[in-house]
């Protein structure tokens, strides 16, 4: 059942992704540049998914890090620029989707443009991984991590050194 709600919430994220990043027919003001960037599971076994992803699909390691709670965070490269995130499920995390992160050129003003249109979003901090982050939730309660990536960040060390 929960494969179902990961599978939906999946299916929305990726649809929100190609409209977020979609150019319209109609002329539109300048905005900040957003690209999906990494799509974030809570996965049963670590270990045997970070397996699957690298011997079966062909993801490389990009990097690892511990979040506030000591979790580990699992961070596979699909291409120069796109990552699947992967952490362990527990009771509050089933096994399924946790959120898709868009990677913004200019997250202040991203969050400036959204908080016009009445959306409730955090300020950006630095997050783990010394990228700025914020959080924004859809109608669907789906998570959207909203990121930029100063030379620092590991996910700019990671695409920077594709090969």
């Amino acid at each position: 059942m929960y494969w179902m709600r990961g599978l939906a919430l999946f299916a929305a994220g990726t649809v929100l992704g190609i409209f977020i990043m979609s150019p319209s027919a109609a002329p539109q003001e300048k905005k900040a540049g957003q690209r999906l960037n990494h799509f974030g599971l809570y996965v049963k076994n670590l270990d045997e998914s970070v397996n699957f992803y690298k011997k079966s699909m062909g993801f490389r390691d990009a990097f690892s890090f511990k979040d506030a709670q000591g979790n580990p965070i699992v961070y596979l490269q699909i291409n120069q620029d796109t990552f699947l995130e992967l952490t362990p499920a527990s009771a509050e995390h089933p096994a399924g989707f946790s959120h898709v992160g868009i990677w913004v050129d200019d997250l202040n003003a991203t969050v400036a443009r959204i908080r016009q249109q009445g959306v409730q979003v955090d300020n950006p901090r630095a997050g783990g991984t010394k990228a700025l982050i914020t959080n924004v939730t859809d109608p669907n309660r789906a998570r959207l991590e909203l990121l930029e990536y100063p030379p620092e960040s590991l996910q700019r060390k990671a695409m920077d050194a594709w090969k």
